[in-house]
Formats: structure tokens, C-alpha cells, sequence
């Protein structure tokens, strides 16, 4: 039986790459878009299979209305991919407390009250998968991009919980940890950015990375999304999956540093129990 997708941000980049390979599997995809007409090409080309859905995911009570809609017209919805989100480029010490809400609004509670409003659907039909769109800075981070990275930090450890606790009735968590792919995240207007003092050169950095990446990355997310509706097909599907060369070999290597750190102290760490 063909599914029934819900995809947030599905108008540009890895969501709109998602949604098109969903169709072309034979899917009926509902984009879930802050604009409508973003989507009238593929509503057009696809009539039977797309459809718009006008979603804020930070508005008040908006999950809970979007997938009742959904599942009235569906009767299920077995994918929800999180997709929805921006970069922001900002010191740690430079990032407002108004900024960094807003990144957790936009990348940790709007996927939160999404899940909590598919998961008695799929529990109630023991099946369905939840894609989290992460990123490689879910498991890393560097210079600048503390706030992005501390709300991918906090979903992929919501996540890899949820994965825990929905395992028993059939549902799948796929967290997708992307590296430099050519979407819009960096595109002029979408890369949130905080003021900058120029006191960490480090930022500034990372701040000219940004502004002059949009259209080079090397990532295509046309293969990107093969590979994640792959990874949930599988009979394995794995917890995490880092795309991209660049996030694949940073990953491993992060995971090398995190060894040889917890090693060098390991004797002293672990004698911190009480005497006997």
C-alpha cells in the first residue's frame, strides 16, 4: 500500500527533494508550507499524489491541526519527516535569548508537537516512521554556530529517546545528519544571524563561510533523499545517518576525539565512586 507523507518545509531544499522522490515512488505527499503556492508546480504535475498544507510549525496548536486534517482526508499518515528550519550564525555570547527561543521554537518544539500529535495515529496502527531532519552539527560544533547546533544537540537527544520508546509498536526514528548540500539553508534571507563585535575571529569566519557558500555546496539532495527513503525501507533502519562525505568523515572523526578524551581520563573518572 502506498504511503502518506507529511513533510514540513518540503517547498525548497531537502524537504522538496524528500516530497519529489516520495512521488515518484508512488506516495501522496502532503507539504506542509508556510506558503501554499511554493508548492503549485508540484501540486499541478501531481495532482493525485501533492498537496499543500499551510503550516507554521511554531504556531500555538498548529500540529494538532494539521495532522487532524491529514488523517481525515488520509485516514494515516506513516511518514513524518521534521524538515522545517534555518542556520544561524552567531557567538555564543552574541546570540540574544529572543534568537536562540526562536531557533528552539522552530527546531525543537515544532517537531515536538508534531510527534505528539502523529504518534497515537501510528501507535493505534503499530507503524510509521518519523524522519528528523538533524544535521552533522547535531552531533559537533565549532565557532558560530552554537545556537543552531544546541537545538539540532537537543532534537537529536529527544530523538534517539523516542526512539526507545516507540520501538515496541513498529515505529521507526531515522535522525538525518546532513553536511554542506545545495539547498537554501545559506541563502540570502534564510541564514539567521547575530550582531557581530568582531572579538571572535573564529565567527567572523564562519559568518563569511555562510554568506559565500549558498549555491557551491557540493551535496546534491536529490541523492540525499534516495538515501533516506532507502535507510527506512531498510529492515535495519539505522538511528542515525550522517549524508555527504564532509559529514560522514567529520562525524567518525568527532567520535575518535570524543574516544580518545573519555580514554586519556578514564582511569580517574572512574575511580570517583565512594570507598568501600
Amino acid at each position: 500500500m502506498n504511503k502518506v507523507w507529511l513533510v514540513t518545509g518540503a517547498s525548497s531544499g531537502f524537504g522538496r527533494a524528500i516530497a519529489e522522490a516520495a512521488v515518484a515512488a508512488g506516495d501522496v505527499v502532503v507539504g506542509a508550507v508556510r506558503r501554499p503556492e511554493a508548492l503549485d508546480d508540484l501540486v499541478h504535475a501531481h495532482p493525485d499524489q501533492v498537496e499543500a498544507l499551510r503550516l507554521d510549525v511554531t504556531g500555538p496548536g498548529a500540529a494538532e491541526t494539521a495532522v487532524r486534517d491529514v488523517v481525515a482526508r488520509h485516514g494515516r499518515i506513516d511518514v513524518l519527516v521534521n524538515n522545517a528550519g534555518r542556520t544561524h550564525v552567531g557567538a555564543v555570547e552574541e546570540t540574544t535569548d529572543q534568537e536562540l527561543r526562536d531557533l528552539f521554537d522552530l527546531h525543537v518544539f515544532g517537531p515536538a508537537a508534531l510527534v505528539r500529535a502523529v504518534l497515537p495515529h501510528m501507535r493505534e496502527r503499530r507503524s510509521g516512521s518519523i524522519v528528523q531532519m538533524s544535521s552533522m552539527g547535531g552531533q559537533m560544533s565549532f565557532a558560530g554556530f552554537g545556537a543552531y547546533s544546541g537545538t539540532k544537540f537537543a532534537l537529536e537527544g529527544m530523538s534517539e529517546a523516542l526512539a526507545d520508546e516507540v520501538r515496541e509498536f513498529g515505529i521507526k526514528v531515522l535522525i538525518v545528519e546532513p553536511g554542506a548540500f545545495r539547498t537554501s539553508l545559506f541563502g540570502t534571507g534564510r541564514a539567521g544571524v547575530s550582531a557581530d563585535s568582531g572579538v571572535y575571529a573564529g565567527v567572523s569566519e564562519t559568518r563569511g563561510a555562510v554568506a559565500g557558500g549558498d549555491g557551491t555546496q557540493p551535496g546534491d539532495p536529490a541523492k540525499a533523499a534516495t538515501v533516506v527513503l532507502a535507510a527506512l525501507e531498510a529492515e535495519h533502519t539505522p538511528l542515525r545517518l550522517p549524508l555527504g562525505e564532509d559529514a560522514v568523515s567529520a562525524v567518525l572523526g568527532h567520535l575518535e576525539q570524543v574516544r580518545e578524551d573519555v580514554t586519556a581520563w578514564e582511569k580517574q573518572a572512574r575511580a570517583t565512586a565512594f570507598d568501600a
